[in-house]
């Protein structure tokens, strides 16, 4: 033993920079450890009823569709993420949400993140009506399937067909999971014309208010290339298009009925730093980066191979002071 202390003292500078080394490889090799910790969890919902594809919204300075604007949103929101955060994307459509993949972590799946929003669209809807209050609801139950506890970021523009009335406004203040829900402001705020396509998404014109109640009773089911005959009905003349804008009063209102949050879907850094502001929402057992640990203690060892010297040259000079 004494043989080595000697050995470790005479070669002492050589000792740490082998601990250093060792340090560096782990940084390269190791830098990560399994630990449960606290993670945001975002469900991204999409409302692609038709009223999404009123084209109210700019993108670069480009006019595109309100649908168009929230996979923009998205994936946005998917790219300011850090590393560690998980995501799942889901759908609205008549009365219902639809989940497309359980959550995923941001920096492991980030192409298929993205890909998924891209491919997003008003062909998914299974039905013409639209439900905000019945939709809540169904998101409870997507909840409840996730077993996950998640924060709903519901980009939405409110716009109901048939529009909410005592008859068919469904009660949600019961629903548990409102501190869970931010609504996200979809449109504009002056009233636009909803452009129609066919089965084979080719533009034909604009919903007519006629062909818009319609819609509300639910029957039109937009996969259905058979009703296009050639094509879907539209909007003979100007004055007959069906026109639609964000319904912010609405928002607010089932925002304050379950105690949830509401904030306007503007595309700025703003937004963005609100989304990662929340408080994380779940508990996941996920990667943690230990390389600046790694970092810093290989550091550390080469500053202390100067050491001796520094001790040496203060020794020195009390010594010299002293003379």
């Amino acid at each position: 033993m004494k043989k080595l202390l000697n050995l470790l003292k005479d070669n002492y500078e050589t000792a740490l920079l082998v601990l250093a080394s060792l340090f560096l490889l782990l940084a390269l090799i190791k830098p990560q450890i399994q630990l449960k910790q606290e993670v945001h969890n975002y469900l991204l919902v999409a409302d692609v009823s038709q009223s999404m594809n009123a084209e109210d919204m700019k993108v670069n300075n480009l006019p595109v569709s309100r649908l168009v604007y929230t996979q923009h949103m998205m994936k946005n929101v998917v790219k300011t993420s850090p590393c560690g955060t998980y995501v799942s994307v889901g759908i609205f459509a008549a009365e219902n949400v639809a989940l497309l993949f359980m959550p995923l972590e941001v920096c492991k799946n980030f192409d298929i993140i993205n890909d998924s929003i891209d491919h997003l669209e008003w062909r998914m809807a299974w039905s013409g009506n639209s439900r905000m209050t019945f939709g809540v609801k169904a998101a409870e139950a997507t909840f409840e399937y996730l077993n996950i506890p998640a924060q709903m970021l519901f980009f939405t523009d409110g716009d109901e067909s048939p529009k909410a009335n005592g008859i068919n406004k469904l009660d949600i203040s019961n629903v548990r999971i409102g501190k869970n829900v931010i609504f996200v402001g979809i449109g504009g705020h002056e009233p636009a014309p909803i452009k129609r396509f066919n089965a084979n998404n080719k533009f034909v014109g604009y919903w007519g208010t006629d062909a818009a109640a319609e819609s509300a009773g639910g029957g039109i089911m937009y996969n259905d290339a058979s009703l296009d005959d050639p094509d879907p009905p539209v909007a003979y003349a100007e004055f007959d298009r069906y026109l639609s804008k964000q319904d912010v009063e609405h928002l607010k209102e089932m925002t304050a009925e379950i105690k949830g949050q509401y904030v306007e879907g503007l595309d700025k850094p703003e937004f963005y730093h609100f989304v990662q502001s929340q408080t994380p929402a779940a508990k996941f057992v996920t990667d943690y980066s230990v390389r600046w640990i790694y970092l810093v203690l290989a550091a550390l060892l080469v500053l202390a191979t100067y050491l001796p010297d520094v001790l040496s040259y203060r020794v020195g000079k009390r010594l010299f002071g002293r003379a």
